[in-house]
């Protein structure tokens, strides 16, 4: 009998559960944190997953995927991190007092359900994610980890490419303000990161809140750890998952689909069919039920690609097994575009001025990427409408293989700028005709420079798998303005964009 209960999690029969029952759980410091629990009725222990709810959300985000999980045996608790909704306390942003609630629950989950505490996983959607990722360093008891749509650098996220992202920032600031209670400590911070003060303190204090800075706590604890997120992601965008994937020592799982934050996953919420959810099922029920999917054997870094297929890579470097350099070509006086291909040129720069926008851009925040995952359609741009005066532009050949883009493409460009700071932001298109559908983009800020001398900037761009089909062009357009980011430049100052610069871009 006690061998049926331990196969019974991957079983098709759905096993009778509790129902949904509410709690109360009361953390070291008398905080009250509002939960959820379901288990199944047959005898324990049982194994348990904890799910941790999102930014502005609460513990019954995860209703349908803890009904699924308890009907294949589990004890599925969910609950509120404190500052949000019912739950107690101040938002803590992921810090220790967060870190150490996850603990609490943990304690109270063994101590009053059928959990058993050798069989335990957390898992969480962005804000449920980082806790759940950060909190796997600090309780031993912690066997699995499912962070969707999480960060593993909040600094990163906060400040990539020196650059500040005022839209994300700012729904994070209305969802906390409207749905949760802002301690002095978040409140301080928000203001002095749109105010652009005191930046070095605001980066301190989201390294407090990275998993990246426990990474040797986590190797030692050796969870096996899912990670899946979106190309598009415009909260956390995946490239530091990329670098914290590759010294992860325990067993481990990347996935990357196109999509925005949180928006590949989401249906799963609702309990319908996700391929997300599914990695998560099978994570668990591998690594906290202790039954043999598969999934430890198939390969550990999952791409689906815009065009729909899916691929599997035994590791992150194999996801790119060659680079193609194009070089940026002096840019033409008749139609204001240069040459993308050949060899780096170092002649031939072109002068733009700074502080306005261009109709090439990355769209709304969540926005943009969350439609293009639903619909397929891309921000787009008219290529001739984009004002030289304001931006370089350069075209490749047309392809006659296609191209298969694999990982992130990198930009070497050299700027000459008339004041000490300034930020660009380069965009890469699948060009058809004038028309170009938005591939990726990246921004950099620079400060310190000495105006008139030559600045060599490197542009890591997220990582991606887009195909570019036969008989298209790629387009690579620099500015210095976009609605995402809040800029370094000074309206009207200049900034040459010369040479030697190139764009190397990973092929499979």
């Amino acid at each position: 009998m006690v061998l049926l209960f331990l196969l019974l999690p991957l079983t098709s029969l759905a096993l009778p559960t509790t129902g949904f029952r509410f709690v109360d759980i009361a953390t070291s410091d008398g905080t009250v944190l509002k939960a959820n629990y379901v288990a199944p009725t047959t005898p324990g222990p049982h194994p348990a997953v904890v799910f941790i709810s999102s930014w502005g959300l609460n513990d019954l985000e995860y209703l349908a995927q803890a009904s699924a999980l308890a009907q294949k045996g589990y004890v599925a608790l969910s609950y509120t991190p404190r500052g949000f909704w019912a739950s107690g306390g101040g938002i803590d942003t992921a810090g220790p007092a967060d870190i150490a609630d996850t603990s609490r629950v943990l304690d109270w989950m063994v101590a009053n359900t059928t959990a058993d505490a050798t069989r335990i996983g957390l898992a969480g959607v962005s804000y449920g994610a980082g806790i759940s990722l950060i909190a796997s360093g600090f309780d031993a008891r912690v066997k699995a980890v499912a962070v969707l749509s999480g960060w593993s650098d909040l600094v990163a996220s906060l400040f990539g490419g020196e650059t500040r992202r005022p839209q994300a920032v700012a729904l994070l600031d209305l969802a906390a303000t409207l749905l949760g209670r802002p301690g002095p400590e978040l409140r301080t911070t928000i203001d002095h990161y749109f105010a652009n003060q005191d930046l070095e303190s605001i980066k301190a204090w989201g390294r407090v809140r990275s998993a990246a800075t426990y990474l040797d706590r986590i190797n030692v604890n050796k969870p096996a750890i899912l990670m899946a997120n979106a190309y598009g992601d415009s909260l956390f965008p995946p490239n530091q998952l990329v670098s914290f994937y590759g010294q992860l020592t325990g067993p481990k799982r990347l996935e990357f689909s196109p999509g925005d934050h949180a928006v590949v996953e989401a249906t799963g919420l609702v309990g319908l069919p996700n391929h997300v959810w599914t990695s998560v099922t099978r994570w668990m029920d591998q690594y906290v039920a202790g039954v043999d999917t598969g999934i430890s054997r198939e390969a550990p870094v999952v791409l689906r690609t815009y065009d729909g297929d899916v691929e599997g890579y035994a590791s992150w470097a194999q996801v790119s097994r060659s680079s193609q350099r194009y070089g940026l070509g002096a840019i033409r006086l008749l139609d204001g575009t240069g040459t993308l291909g050949g060899s780096p040129t170092s002649g031939g720069s072109r002068v733009v001025w700074s502080g306005f926008d261009t109709s090439a851009d990355a769209g709304v925040a969540l926005l943009t990427n969350g439609l293009q995952a639903l619909t397929g359609i891309p921000p787009v741009v008219w290529l001739p409408g984009v004002n030289r005066l304001n931006a370089g532009v350069w075209t490749s050949s047309t392809t006659l293989s296609g191209l298969s883009i694999r990982g992130s493409v990198a930009l070497r460009l050299r700027v000459t700028p008339s004041t000490s700071s300034g930020t660009v932001v380069a965009y890469l298109y699948d060009l058809l005709g004038d028309y170009g559908g938005l591939i990726t983009h990246v921004p950099l800020s620079w400060k310190g420079a000495t105006p008139g001398v030559p600045l060599d900037l490197d542009l890591a761009f997220p990582a991606t798998a887009y195909d570019l089909p036969v008989l298209h062009r790629l387009a690579l357009v620099v500015d210095t303005e976009d609605p995402l980011y809040l800029d370094a430049n000074s309206t009207g100052a200049t900034v040459s964009l010369g040479g030697p610069s190139w764009l190397d871009l990973p092929l499979r």
